[in-house]
Order: structure tokens, then sequence, then C-alpha cells
């Protein structure tokens, strides 16, 4: 029988008995229904790829558990078709404000520049980010996408072999039985998938604890993340952390200590002791959701173990302060799913997939490098650590050269995949901000936004620039978009963020929006041994 674990906020995919037969094969199987199993479904499904989600849930579960959205994800989720949704929805911020005490010590901004169609951040509760992508399931499925969800459909064991894996499924009727060429484990920190395979999952866990509260009031506090270093409120721990999500919900941390009985601080009189000492005696709200939670940064070895594929917090841990879990796991999705796509359409070598593993364990590793540094700063580990938290925290209310050397948990950024196996040349002297490698910078247009016209597929960006058209290379098909700044670009963004000092440059771009190489002239050689890079085929 398949264990209810938690209630759910919304019921989405209920449980529909499977008919009895032989083992099915399926191309590809995601274990694991949360939003990192969802964006990679609905990617590869509207790829064409057929894909088979397993949940052992019915839906989403209460709690707002992740609700930093960064940028990046919103503009992955665009592609998906859900980040209007999400950004409509969500609680829009770019400012975040820093205190010691009672004393402001800075503020900072997320996004000064323009020129961006989405904010740096927006915060909504993982519940709605979850529902808006089955939504868009929803409508792939109409539109004829091979995207299948099973709820109550509990993995309870694996076997691999040479070129599938065969899993066994529990559900409510009894188990069976299925085949995937393909599976990837997106089922969580504590991912049964790793269990059942016997691997490990090494890292750090920090000795400090940390009460979450999500309460539901009205207030007129401004949309902006405000964090304590040692808060005024009594008994509210070494740190404290306010943010504002949608329905007059306010996400609410402090920071317990190590040494903490668990009970006794979720008990209801002592959360509201805590929130009554910070919004002052007499403040009316309710409590929505609390949970304690202990700062992990973990990652297992490698990504890739044969036929099975694992993302999110099932690859890698990292601590709540600076939106890095979901954000990070949403990328692996979009770096995984064009790969596999070719792979399972023949159009590119399995080989490809180790790349996966390559980039998102560098991205993993920079956000546990980030992630770690926070928490040090946070929860300084000896008296002479804390005199220099403080020192830097009364440098920087007056000096601006002390403010980077504060973290109150450095915010989620798209990692940069410098030096790794599928990048081709940098033959620019452009931009840094766009080099090889890089995410793709957003940039006004006379008629919209860079970023919607690098949607689909591999992408040729010829700017002042005559580009050999290419229809496809190997198989793989390649679109061309060509701007002139004199017409296209208005407001200078193109020209500041991809020429710099050149007159004119070709990119190719991932369907992922990384770009893979850079000239300032190419021919049609040049691109399409760059193509050949980016998916594998180098000989």
């Amino acid at each position: 029988m398949v264990d209810v674990r938690y209630d759910l906020a919304f019921k989405l995919y209920p449980y529909e008995k499977v008919a009895a037969s032989a083992p099915v094969r399926h191309p590809v199987v995601i274990v694991g229904g949360g939003p990192i199993g969802m964006a990679a479904a609905l990617d590869l499904g509207r790829k064409g790829t057929p894909v088979l989600v397993l949940d052992d849930h019915e839906g989403v579960g209460q709690g707002s558990r992740a609700i930093c959205f960064a940028k990046r994800t919103l503009e992955i989720c665009d592609r998906l078709g859900a980040g209007q949704t999400m950004v409509d929805k969500g609680v829009v911020w770019n400012v975040g404000k820093v205190f010691h005490g009672d004393e402001r010590v800075f503020e900072f901004n997320l996004q000064p520049e323009d020129g961006h169609s989405r904010p740096a951040f927006i915060n909504l509760q993982q519940p709605y980010f979850e529902k808006f992508l089955v939504d868009e399931i929803r409508k792939a499925q109409a539109d004829g996408c091979p995207i299948e969800i099973r709820g109550r459909n509990a993995v309870i064991g694996l076997e691999q072999h040479n070129d599938h894996v065969t899993v066994e499924v529990d559900t409510p009727d009894g188990p069976y039985q299925l085949e995937a060429d393909w599976l990837i484990a997106c089922d969580g920190a504590r991912s049964p998938t790793r269990d059942l395979l016997g691997l490990s999952f090494d890292g750090r866990v920090f000795e400090d604890n940390f009460l979450i509260a999500d309460v539901k009031m009205t207030a007129d506090f401004p949309t902006e993340r405000w964090f304590w270093f040692e808060p005024p409120f009594k008994d509210s721990g070494a740190s404290a952390l306010l943010h504002k999500q949608p329905d007059d919900i306010w996400r609410i941390d402090f920071q317990l200590g190590w040494d903490i009985d668990r009970p006794k601080e979720l008990k209801e009189e002592n959360i509201r002791a805590r929130v009554d000492a910070m919004l002052g005696e007499g403040a009316e709200y309710e409590l929505e959701w609390t949970s304690i939670y202990t700062f992990q940064c973990r990652r297992m070895e490698k990504f890739r173990h044969g036929n099975v594929l694992f993302a999110g917090d099932s690859a890698h841990q990292v601590s709540p302060f600076g939106a890095r879990g979901a954000n990070s796991g949403v990328q692996d999705a979009d770096n995984l799913a064009w790969k596999l796509d070719l792979v399972v359409k023949g159009l590119a070598p399995d080989s490809l997939l180790e790349s996966y593993s390559e980039e998102r364990v560098h991205g993993a590793d920079e956000n546990i490098l980030n992630s770690t540094r926070a928490t040090d700063f946070l929860t300084p580990k000896s008296e002479v650590s804390k005199t220099f938290r403080n020192a830097v925290l009364e440098l920087a209310q007056k000096h601006a050269f002390a403010r980077p050397l504060v973290n109150s948990g450095r915010l989620s950024m798209p990692c940069v995949y410098d030096g790794l196996s599928l990048n081709g040349q940098d033959a620019l002297k452009g931009p840094a901000r766009s080099r090889v490698g890089t995410a793709c910078a957003d940039a006004r247009l006379a008629d919209g936004f860079l970023l919607n016209k690098l949607q689909d597929g591999f992408t040729v960006l010829a700017i002042n620039a005559e580009v050999p058209t290419i229809a496809e290379v190997n198989g793989v098909d390649l679109k061309t978009v060509q701007l002139n700044t004199k017409t296209d670009d208005p407001h200078g963004d193109i020209a500041a963020r991809y020429l710099g000092d050149a007159e004119g440059a070709i990119y190719l771009i991932r369907p992922d929006q990384h770009v893979v190489a850079r000239w300032a002239t190419a021919t049609a050689s040049d691109i399409e041994t760059a193509v050949r890079i980016a998916i594998g085929q180098r000989n």
C-alpha cells in the first residue's frame, strides 16, 4: 500500500488503476512530480519525446517550502509556457535590506539595469509553482504532447540493465512492473531511487536549526527581502528573515541554534511568542504553516548512473538561504531535457548525457560553495569569526567596499560553464557577460525581448553580420535570428550585452539558451563544427 505522508494543497493527478499487463517499455520515466520532475516532463513532452511521471501522491503537498524563484528560472518557465502565470500570481521584488540589531546596514538591488522581461525574483509558494507547471502539462496533453502522470504510484524497486531499467511500482491496487529506456530521479533529498541503487550523498550538515513560520496577515511592510543579524526581537535567535508571499502570507525565518527541543519549538504558543516579538504585541495574524529545517550541503559524486539520471534535490542539496534549491533544480531539468531528447531520437550519442553530469555537478559545486560561505557568515563558529563578522557589518553601514563581504545568503544566479566540454570557440572580443558558456542575457528589442526569439532548438544569432543559412546539422534543426542594432536595438541593450567594442557578431546558442560559440565572422564550417561539439559529436 502506498503511504500518504502529507496533506495536499492541490489534488492534480488522482490515482487511476493501471491495467495489468506485461511490463511496458517507456522511453523516459520520471520519478517524482515536484517542480523539477514536472519541468523536465513538460520540456520533453513539448519536444515530442514520450514521458511518464510517477508520483507517490496525487498532487502538491501543503506548505510554502521553496518561495524565491529567480529570473533565470522564470525565463526557463517562459519557454515552457508558465512564466507569465507565475509572475502574475507572484510577488515581484528586486530590493533587499540587511540589518544588524535594529540598525539598517545597507540595501541592495538585484536588478539595477533595465531591459529585462523578468524581475530578479518573485516570491511564489511552491504549491503554486508546481500547479502552474501541471496546468501547462494539461494544455500540452490536449495539444497531443506525449506526457502521462500517474499519482499514488511509488517506485519500490529498480534493476539496471545494459540498455534500460526495470521499475517496480506500488499502487493502492498492488504492484506492477514497467521498463524505461531512461529514468530521471527527481524524488527529493531523501531520494528512494538513490537508496535503491545504493549511491552515496556526501557533504556537510551544519549544526543549526531554522524555524519557518508562514503568517497570514495584512501588513504595510514593503515588498522587499529583510534580513537581520542578531535581531532585536526577543528570543528571535541569531538571525531572522522576512519575505512577502502572495495571498497576504509572510514568510518568517528564525535561527534557533543547534541544541533545541524540536517538538517544544514547534508548539503554537512558542512560535507565536517569537512572531509577536517581531510584529509587536496585539498584531493580528494566523499561522498557516510551520516547520524546522537544518542546513545541509551535499551532492552525489556524479548525476548519471547508467540509464538513471538524477536532478534537483535527489542529486544535490544546499541550505535554503540564497534560494538555490529549486532554482538550481529547474536549471538541471533545462540542461537535461534537450540532451535526452536528442539521445532518444538518435540524433546524439548517449555520451552527451555525461555532459549533463559534468555541467550540473559544476553548477552544484558553485551553489554549495556559495551556500557554505553564507552559512559560515550567518553562524560564526568561533568568537574570532563572530568579531570579524560584526566588524564587517559595522563597516558596511558607512563604507561601500565592505558590503560585498556581507553574506546574508548570496542569491541564486545561473552558473557559467567556463571551460567545459561542450564549449566551442570564443573568437569575439565581446563582453564577458555573453562569453561562451553563459546563459544568454535578455535584452529589449524594437519588437519585444531577445529571449523570446531563442525559444526552441539551436539558434544562430547574427548581429550586424552576414551568416550562411544552415537548416540542420547531423539531423539537428538550426534556426537563424538576424538583428541590426540600427533598427532592432533602440535602447542599446544588444550592443552593450553582446557586441561591446565589436561592430558585429555571430553567436551559436543551445536549446537551454547557453552560448556554445561566438565569432566576429563565421563560415558554415565554423557553425557546423560548433553544433557537433555541442551535441557530443566531436569526431
